[in-house]
């Protein structure tokens, strides 16, 4: 019998990607505290975040396999957030015009019944062309990116930003690394592909 699927996040791009896969799954909202640890790289955060979210989306549950993600993205060294205001969007967009963001999403897969885990960090570099003020402004007042991390839906018009992509996986780059998760899975024995496992 499959193993119950459960993705402990609230997050919505990450729910449309899961569903990518076409399998059942539950969602619940891990509480987690999210404050970094002092010397911790942004490769550390997201893996340590991940696995506190999908251990967390365990808790009262006997058995089932529990998928947790966290992501930030790093320019200059610096792990910058979501903007959550126009000028901050604007600010971020200017900074990284002509330069490149990598974004860090730890993954986690956490099986409930044995309480072993794998969890990993994958990175994804987005390369921005060189944009004007205008440019910016436009894009931000258009789409408000004010709750995404480096200001852009890369779904939607934030696709004009790019000079390219790098990275295995586009969609580590919208928060969950749909070719790791399935390696994951598979490894719990649940095959993707597999019609008897619908």
């Amino acid at each position: 019998m499959t193993p119950a699927i459960i993705l402990a996040s609230t997050s919505v791009f990450r729910q449309s990607l899961l569903q990518k896969l076409a399998i059942e799954f539950d969602t619940c909202a891990p509480e987690v505290d999210e404050t970094p640890i002092a010397g911790e790289s942004a490769q550390q955060l997201v893996t340590r975040l991940a696995l506190a979210k999908a251990k967390a989306g365990a808790q009262g549950r006997q058995s089932g396999l529990v998928i947790g993600s966290d992501q930030v993205a790093v320019v200059d060294g610096d792990i910058i957030g979501k903007p959550l205001t126009r000028a901050n969007a604007i600010a971020q967009l200017e900074r990284v015009s002509g330069k490149s963001i990598t974004f860090y999403t730890g993954l986690a897969l956490f099986n409930v019944a044995d309480e072993t885990y794998e969890v990993i960090c994958e990175p994804f570099i987005v390369h921005f062309r060189a944009l004007t003020t205008e440019q910016i402004q436009y894009y931000v007042d258009t789409e408000q990116p004010l709750y995404c991390a480096g200001s852009f839906k890369s779904e939607g018009l934030g696709i004009a930003l790019f000079e390219r992509l790098e990275g295995r996986d586009p969609n580590t780059l919208v928060g969950l690394p749909l070719i790791a998760l399935t390696q994951m899975l598979l490894k719990q024995g649940v095959d993707i592909l597999a019609p008897a496992q619908k």
